[in-house]
């Protein structure tokens, strides 16, 4: 019944609303149907709707392009809500010891992270899919499965360049034949397009690709959605040499702590889960280009935090449920026009997840998980 009742409001949902949107799937369907014809991925002309993707995600969403737009926009609609629930069942599934009840943790994570999912897929995005990769393949991690957990991280670049992240920690925890394994996968998609455009034109693409990602960059950084600390810093202090500056070193300082949280790992039991969902919620930090909804990919770590928060000293305790709270409730619908349109121009939820990174931090330097 709860299935049923599930599907029925996602059906609902959209019928009435999403059929409509979905414009950033409507990119992918482009970029599939010009990599079948082996045309240019990469076009001025497409202004802010340009394709920023890797050629080889392009080739993988080729059999979206051999149906119309609309049928393809439903399947891919069913798609996502799909991995939605596997996001939420692989999160809980990943916790090392479940500390609380299934609906309480599933409770506050859908609570943290609804507007998230929400805007996902009004925009036909597919940050669920590249979660549902990587959180599978730290669960390949924790069986051993280190030829299948590259696998998966590679796929998962391939779907989201920032994947790459994961690579230097499957080679730093698992050795050579994962770091090995890795880097054959992703020479494999990588050179992918050669099957439809030839060496000088994968070249191209790739060319082409750096391009697109270098040039969109700069003019994003002060978009209301853009949470990255980039973008934090040049709203606050204007795009400038300091503001560039300070962003990379607490980037930097980000990257540190996520090393020594991974250097404290040693000997403890499912340490992957911790460290794979840190990890995740970096992502939307330390991209220039991280908007806010790429924060869904922080599930993991919410369920880490409700599984986990009796074990927090208790003035980190408080602050965290308050960024948690602030996180889950700073919608339009409750702020209101005036407040919301400050908040995100403020990017507030960016100092929120970094209370996240805190709390993932101190749980592995007391060693719970």
């Amino acid at each position: 019944m709860l299935g049923l009742t599930a599907v029925t409001a996602f059906a609902l949902l959209y019928l009435g609303r999403i059929s409509n949107e979905m414009r950033d799937f409507e990119v992918y369907w482009t970029a599939a149907s010009r990599a079948v014809a082996s045309e240019p991925l990469y076009r001025a002309d497409d202004g802010h709707f340009q394709f920023k993707y890797l050629p080889a995600f392009a080739l993988a969403a080729a059999p979206l392009a051999a149906v119309p737009l609309p049928v393809a926009k439903a399947a891919w609609f069913a798609v996502s809500a799909a991995l939605l629930v596997a996001l939420l069942a692989l999160s809980i599934r990943l916790l090392p010891t479940r500390r609380r009840p299934v609906w309480l943790l599933l409770g506050v994570t859908l609570v943290v992270m609804a507007k998230f999912f929400g805007h996902e897929l009004v925009l036909g995005q597919v940050n669920l899919l590249f979660a549902v990769l990587v959180v599978s393949g730290i669960q390949a991690m924790r069986h051993e499965r280190d030829v299948m957990a590259a696998g998966l991280f590679v796929a998962a670049v391939v779907v989201k360049p920032y994947g790459i992240l994961f690579l230097p920690w499957l080679a730093l925890t698992r050795g050579r034949v994962a770091a090995a394994s890795a880097m054959l996968a992703l020479i494999v998609a990588l050179a992918a397009p050669v099957v439809l455009y030839g060496i000088n034109g994968t070249m191209a693409l790739h060319r082409g690709w750096w391009w697109a990602v270098s040039t969109s960059t700069a003019p994003n950084l002060t978009n209301p959605d853009n949470v990255s600390m980039a973008g934090w810093m040049a709203k606050w202090f204007g795009e400038s040499r300091n503001a560039s500056l300070t962003a990379a070193m607490i980037s930097g300082a980000l990257l540190a702590l996520a090393s020594l949280v991974i250097l404290q790992g040693r000997d403890i039991k499912g340490r992957e889960a911790l460290e794979g969902a840190l990890l995740l919620t970096l992502i939307p930090l330390l991209s220039p280009q991280g908007w806010d909804y790429v924060f869904l990919v922080a599930t993991p770590a919410v369920a880490i935090i409700a599984n986990y928060d009796d074990r927090l000293p208790a003035p980190l305790r408080i602050v965290t449920w308050l960024a948690l709270a602030t996180i889950g409730l700073s919608i339009y619908d409750v702020l209101g026009r005036r407040l919301y349109a400050q908040f995100m121009a403020f990017s507030i939820i960016t100092p929120c997840f970094m209370v996240v990174v805190a709390t993932l931090a101190t749980l592995r330097l007391r060693r719970v998980a």
